[in-house]
């Protein structure tokens, strides 16, 4: 039987970030549970966000092909049970990288009409300097969660989504919060053995 795969992604520009530890911690703890990790650095791989005609959705041709650099990235998604994508919040939402690589990859045809991402799972996990009471009282954490976990990953077939944010991050550094975040699902098995 073969081990359950999972793709880390990471949207940071600086590789000793607290958002690197985290995916970094995230990358370890599912390798100790017993997946297998692909992890994915959109900066160190020099990922291009800008989306330009050859990725465009072709609205008339749900069978467009797209760029080798989309197809390829399109495997790793397909190949991995869960993707992970750990995130510095910029101004309430997903930093340009991460944002534009879901509009590059997460295509009309792969992601959406038709999707073939269902049965997959998915954590959001983002960092916030800004307080849990601060996020709620402004609604950031709600607005965070329904553009990530609906207007995404569900919208894209992946009903086994959550969003988690990490917060207080300039005043208490921690990666242990990833910890809670594989583990997001009530009832769910520790970090790491995620089902």
């Amino acid at each position: 039987m073969s081990r359950p795969h999972a793709l880390v992604v990471l949207a940071h520009p600086r590789a000793d970030s607290l958002t690197a530890a985290t995916a970094a911690r995230a990358r370890d703890a599912l390798t100790t549970g017993g997946w297998t990790v692909d992890s994915l650095d959109l900066y160190r791989e020099g990922f291009d966000p800008a989306l330009g005609p050859d990725d465009e959705p072709d609205w008339t041709d749900a069978a467009k092909e797209y760029s080798a650099e989309v197809r390829a990235h399109m495997a790793r998604v397909t190949a991995a049970d869960l993707i992970v994508v750990v995130f510095p919040v910029w101004w309430w939402g997903l930093p340009a990288i991460a944002k534009g690589w879901v509009d590059r990859v997460w295509n009309r045809g792969f992601a959406y009409e038709p999707s073939t991402l269902h049965g997959k799972r998915m954590r959001w996990v983002g960092l916030a300097a800004g307080s849990a009471a601060h996020y709620a009282t402004h609604g950031f954490d709600k607005a965070l969660d329904l553009q990530l976990r609906v207007g995404i990953s569900e919208y894209c077939g992946i009903t086994d989504a959550t969003v988690h944010l990490i917060h207080d991050t300039l005043a208490e550094p921690d990666v242990t919060g990833i910890d809670e975040a594989l583990a997001s699902r009530a009832g769910s098995a520790p970090a790491g053995r995620i089902r």
